[in-house]
C-alpha cells in the first residue's frame, strides 16, 4: 500500500492546562472590570494575554506519514461429517472460491481462513463431542487483532454445538471485537429426517438383573418405526415404538463385563443419513455379592485361612458351618455342650442351595450327617450352572473320600489311594502356561524354571479324568484341576497345604491371587475364561484377541458394519493368546467368527452428537449472528451475496448481501513538526498589543 499524508495541529502546553485556564479566566476578570470602567484600550490589552496564552499553549502543524494497515477477513470452513451429506460440501466449496474471490478484490483486505476437519475415531476420548466451529474460529482469531479484523464468515449447515448462550453484544466472543458475523447456510430448508436419539443408556447393571434405557425415534412423518435391540451382536427383541415419545426398553445383564448393545431403527421414507438410526452403547455386568457356603471338616490350620480369605472379601457373603461329629459318634458328650442349633441339612442342600454362588468342601468326610440324596443334590446343582471347589486333605485317599459319594461324579480327580508327604514346590504345569488362571501367576518364574514360592509338605495323589491339572506336584502329579460340568465348573485342590503360603513357610506365595483367579474362573468371569475371543475397539483400531489351550489359532473372520468380510491371521502375543490389530475408518458393529467362537466390537460414530441430528439449519447461528449485527443466508436459496464495506456503527448486513467493517488502521511512518507561533512573532504580536493598548489609552 502507498503511503499518504495526513496534516493536523497539536498542542503541546508549556504549563498544565488547569494553570492556563487559570491564567485565561484572570485575564478575562480584568478585561471585563476595564470594559465596566470605561478604560479605552481593554480590547488591545485582551488581545495580548491572547498572545501569551496561545504561545503557553505552543501549538505545532504535524504532518504525519501514515502506511495503511490492511484489514483481515475471516473465512471459518466447517468440514464436519456431516457435511457429507447430501450437496453440502460442494455448496460450501463454491461459496469459498465465491468470497476468496470476491474479497480478494477488494484493496486493503486480507482474506484468512480456518477449516474445522471431520473428527477421527476416538471412543473414549475426554474431549466434548459435536461440531467445535466457534472454538475453531476464536483459535484462528488469537492471531488477528480485534481492531484489524473485519468481519467474520462461517460456512456451515448450522449444525454447530459451541454456540455460547447470547442475549446481547456482549455476550459475543471478546475475540471478536465488535466486527461483525456473518452465516451462510449449506443444505436445505426443512430437511427431513428419522433419527434415534438416547435419553437413557446404563453403563453398569447386576449380572442377571434387568436395566432400563430410554430413547426415543424423531420422525416427520409420525407414526410408528420397528426397533431392533441386539446384545452381543445377536437380536434379542424387536419392537414398534410411537414416534416422538420417550421409550423405556428393559435390557437384561447377561454376562459379567462388557455387554455391548445396540438398538436400531429400520429406515424411514425420507432419510439423509442412516449413522444416527444406530445407537451404540456398553453395559458393564458386575456381580452382586458373592454368596459362598463353605462346609469344613476336620479342624486344622488351614481352615482360618480359608475363612479369613473369604471374609477380608467385602463382595462375599459367608456362610460356614464346621463339622466335628456325625450324629452316629457316641463321645458322651453332654447335649448343652453340642451345637446350639441343629445342622440346616434340608435348607441349604435342598430349599436353598440354588441360592448359592459358590459351595466349597475344606477337608470334610463323607458319613451320615449329609445324606446322599443331599450330595446328589449338589451334583445336580453343579450340572445345572453351579459352581463347585473342593480341597482335599488325607481322608480323600480312604472309604470316606467324598469321591464315593454322588458328588464324585463330577470331581475331575479320582484318589489313587496314596498320599506323598515330601516337600516340593507346586509347579505351573505346560496347559497352566496357557490357561488364564495360572499363566503369569506372581512368582512363578519362567516355563521350565524353579519357581520362586514356598514348598507344600502333603500331596494327595489322584488320576486326571476329566478337566485341566494348571498346578502339578512331584513327578508331575496334579495339584490343581479345573473341569467344566455340564454348565457347571469344579475346582479340585489335592493338598491341604495351601494355607502354608498364606503364613509365609519358605518365603510364601500368591495364595490370595490363586484362590481369586480359581474363584472368578468358577463365577464364569470373562477374563478368565481359557477359551475365548475378544474383540476391543481402540480409537480407530480393533484389537482381536484369542485365548486358547490349543497351540495354534484359527482364523478369524471380520464382518464388517457394511457386510464385508476379512480374514485375519493372528500371532502369538504369549503362551495360549494370539493377537491381531485391524485398523477400521467406519462406525458400526464389527463381528469376529473363528468357526467356534464369536464376538462383537462396537465402533461407535466419531462423535455421536455429530450424527444426533444433521439436519441443516439456520437456528443455532442465528442469535450471534444478530447480536453482531451480521446476516444469515442460505446457500441454495441465493446467488451470489453483495460484499460491501462499512464504517464501525452502520448495518453490517441485509438481504442479500454481506459488510465487512472498515477499520481504516495504520501505522506512522514518519513525522514532520513545525511550531505555529515561534518566539519572534509571539513576541512581536504581544509588543504591538501592549503597544497599540497604551497608545490608545493615552490620546
Amino acid at each position: 500500500m502507498n503511503t499518504v499524508s495526513a496534516v493536523s495541529v497539536v498542542f503541546d502546553p508549556l504549563l498544565p492546562w488547569w494553570v492556563l485556564a487559570t491564567l485565561g479566566g484572570i485575564g478575562l476578570a480584568l478585561v471585563a472590570l476595564s470594559l465596566r470602567a470605561g478604560a479605552r484600550g481593554s480590547l488591545l490589552r485582551l488581545g495580548g494575554i491572547v498572545v501569551v496564552l496561545a504561545a503557553l499553549a505552543n501549538p505545532a502543524l504535524i504532518e504525519e506519514q501514515r502506511k495503511p494497515i490492511a484489514d483481515v477477513a475471516l473465512i471459518v470452513i466447517d468440514d464436519s461429517d456431516s457435511m457429507a451429506i447430501g450437496e453440502r460440501r460442494a455448496q460450501v466449496q463454491a461459496a469459498r472460491e465465491m468470497l476468496k474471490r470476491r474479497l480478494g478484490q477488494q484493496e486493503g483486505l486480507e482474506v484468512r481462513e480456518a477449516v474445522l476437519p471431520p473428527a477421527r475415531i476416538q471412543l473414549g476420548s475426554e474431549r466434548p463431542g459435536g461440531t467445535r466451529l466457534i472454538e475453531a474460529m476464536r483459535s484462528a482469531l488469537v492471531e488477528v487483532p480485534p481492531e484489524r479484523l473485519a468481519g467474520v464468515v462461517l460456512l456451515s449447515d448450522g449444525q454447530v454445538h459451541d454456540v455460547p448462550a447470547i442475549e446481547s453484544a456482549k455476550g459475543l466472543p471478546p475475540e471478536l471485537g465488535g466486527a461483525p458475523v456473518h452465516a451462510l447456510i449449506a443444505g436445505r430448508r426443512n430437511e427431513r429426517d428419522r433419527l434415534i436419539v438416547m435419553e437413557q443408556a446404563p453403563r453398569f447393571g447386576v449380572v442377571g438383573r434387568e436395566v432400563t434405557t430410554r430413547f426415543r425415534i424423531e420422525d416427520p412423518s409420525g407414526g410408528t418405526a420397528p426397533v431392533t435391540l441386539s446384545v452381543g451382536g445377536e437380536v434379542v427383541r424387536r419392537i414398534d415404538v410411537p414416534v416422538g415419545k420417550s421409550v423405556e426398553l428393559p435390557i437384561t445383564v447377561g454376562n459379567p463385563g462388557a455387554n455391548v448393545v445396540e438398538l436400531e431403527v429400520a429406515p424411514g421414507s425420507s432419510e439423509l443419513t442412516l449413522d444416527n438410526n444406530r445407537a451404540l452403547f456398553t453395559i458393564n455386568g458386575v456381580r452382586d455379592r458373592l454368596r459362598v457356603l463353605l462346609v469344613s471338616g476336620e479342624p486344622y490350620q488351614g481352615e482360618r485361612a480359608w475363612r479369613n480369605l473369604l471374609r477380608s472379601d467385602p463382595a462375599v457373603d459367608l456362610v460356614h458351618f464346621t463339622i466335628l461329629r456325625t450324629p452316629s459318634k457316641d463321645d458322651f458328650v453332654p447335649v448343652r455342650e453340642l451345637s446350639l442349633i441343629p445342622f440346616p441339612m434340608k435348607e441349604l442342600f435342598e430349599q436353598k442351595l440354588k441360592e448359592f454362588d459358590l459351595i466349597i468342601f475344606d477337608r470334610y468326610e463323607s458319613g451320615g450327617l449329609i445324606t446322599r440324596e443331599y450330595f446328589r443334590n449338589i451334583a445336580e446343582y453343579v450340572r445345572a450352572g453351579g459352581a463347585l471347589l473342593v480341597s482335599v486333605g488325607p481322608v480323600f485317599a480312604t472309604e470316606r473320600s467324598l469321591y464315593r459319594t454322588p458328588i464324585g461324579g463330577v470331581l475331575p480327580a479320582a484318589p489313587v489311594g496314596e498320599v506323598v508327604e515330601t516337600p516340593f514346590k507346586p509347579k505351573v504345569s505346560e496347559v497352566g502356561q496357557r490357561h488364564p488362571v495360572t499363566a503369569n501367576l506372581p512368582q512363578a518364574g519362567d516355563p521350565g524354571k524353579e519357581p520362586d514360592w514356598g514348598r507344600w509338605f502333603r500331596l494327595i495323589t489322584s488320576r486326571t479324568e476329566r478337566g485341566n491339572a494348571i498346578l502339578s506336584g512331584p513327578d508331575d502329579k496334579p495339584l490343581v484341576v479345573l473341569d467344566r460340568v455340564g454348565e457347571g465348573r469344579v475346582a479340585q485342590f489335592m493338598s491341604d497345604h495351601l494355607w502354608l503360603w498364606n503364613r509365609g513357610i519358605d518365603g510364601g506365595g500368591p495364595q490370595p491371587e490363586l484362590v481369586r483367579r480359581v474363584a472368578h474362573w468358577l463365577m464364569k468371569e470373562p477374563d478368565l475364561e481359557e477359551e475365548a475371543l475378544r474383540a476391543t475397539s481402540v480409537g480407530g483400531r480393533i484389537e482381536v484377541r484369542r485365548r486358547t489351550l490349543a497351540t495354534t489359532f484359527p482364523p478369524v473372520t471380520m464382518t464388517s458394519p457394511d457386510g464385508s468380510t476379512r480374514t485375519l491371521t493372528l500371532n502369538q502375543a504369549s503362551p495360549g493368546v494370539g493377537l491381531a490389530v485391524v485398523d477400521v475408518d467406519k462406525p458400526g458393529l464389527y463381528r469376529f467368527d473363528d468357526g467356534t467362537l464369536r464376538t462383537v466390537a462396537a465402533v461407535g460414530n466419531p462423535d455421536p452428537l455429530e450424527f444426533s441430528d444433521v439436519r441443516a439449519t439456520d437456528a443455532r447461528l442465528k442469535p450471534m449472528v444478530d447480536a453482531s449485527g451480521g446476516t444469515l443466508l442460505w446457500l441454495a436459496d441465493s446467488s451470489e451475496p453483495d460484499i460491501r464495506s462499512v464504517r464501525p456503527g452502520r448495518a453490517a448486513g441485509g438481504s442479500g448481501w454481506i459488510g465487512l467493517r472498515r477499520n481504516e488502521g495504520y501505522t506512522v511512518a514518519g513525522i514532520n513538526q513545525l511550531p505555529l507561533l515561534p518566539g519572534i512573532l509571539v513576541a512581536v504580536a504581544f509588543l504591538l498589543a501592549i503597544g497599540s493598548a497604551w497608545w490608545r489609552e493615552g490620546r
